[in-house]
C-alpha cells in the first residue's frame, strides 16, 4: 500500500471534516490484478476508504460480495458494486454505474466511471455522487492507452458541473495524486493493494 496516498487521504478527509462522507480513497477490485481482494480490503485504512467491487463475470461472484460486504461494515469502509444494483441492495451496499448509465438507486453512495465530459454529465444527470474521472495518468490497467495528464484531467472535472465530486483514476499513487490539485477523491487498485 501506498504510504503517501494514504497521507494524502487522510490529509484530504481531515481539511473537509463533516463537509462530505464520501471517501477520499477508493480500492477497485479487479479480477486479472486483484483475483482475490479480501486482503487488500481488510488492510484498507478504517473509515478513510471505498471499494468499486467490480469482478463482473466471476463465479462465485455473490459470495465474494458478501465476505468483502461484511469486511467493509466491520472496518466502516464504504462499498459499491458495479453493474448490478440488486447485488448492491443484497449487500446493502451502494452502486457504481458505467459511463453514467442506469440511474441511482436504493442506499448507500452512488458512484460512476467516465472517460469523458459527456460521460461526467451523463453521471451527474443519473444521480451520482462521485464519478472517476480517468484514466487520470498512464496505468497498467490499460497499457498502451495515453492519460488525460492533469492539466487536461482537471478541466474536464471542473466542468463537471451539479455539486458531483470528481475523483481521479488511473495511475493514483502518492506522487500523481500531487499533479491534481484540488482532486478530493481518488481510485487505485495497485497503490492500496
Amino acid at each position: 500500500m501506498d504510504g503517501k496516498l494514504v497521507a494524502w487521504g487522510r490529509a484530504v478527509k481531515s481539511a473537509g471534516r463533516g463537509k462530505t462522507r464520501i471517501p477520499p480513497l477508493w480500492l477497485f477490485t479487479d479480477a486479472h490484478r486483484l483475483p482475490n481482494p479480501a486482503a487488500a480490503v481488510a488492510r484498507l485504512p478504517a473509515g478513510l476508504c471505498g471499494v468499486v467491487f467490480r469482478h463482473d463475470g466471476v463465479a462465485g461472484r455473490a459470495a465474494l460480495g458478501m465476505q468483502l460486504a461484511r469486511i467493509c461494515r466491520a472496518r466502516r469502509i464504504a462499498l459499491v458494486v458495479a453493474g448490478d444494483w440488486r447485488l448492491a441492495a443484497a449487500l446493502g451496499a451502494g452502486q457504481h454505474l458505467r459511463g453514467g448509465r442506469g440511474r441511482a438507486r436504493g442506499r448507500g453512495i452512488t458512484t460512476s466511471s467516465a472517460h469523458s465530459l459527456a460521460e461526467l454529465h451523463r453521471a451527474r444527470r443519473a444521480g451520482a455522487q462521485l464519478a472517476f474521472l480517468s484514466p487520470a495518468f498512464v496505468t497498467a490497467s490499460h497499457p498502451g492507452a495515453a492519460g488525460l495528464g492533469a492539466v487536461r484531467w482537471l478541466a474536464l472535472a471542473r466542468r463537471a458541473g451539479g455539486g458531483m465530486a470528481v475523483a481521479a483514476l488511473g495511475g493514483i499513487d502518492g506522487t500523481t495524486i500531487r499533479r491534481l490539485r484540488g482532486c478530493r477523491a481518488a481510485g487505485a487498485i495497485g497503490a492500496l493493494a
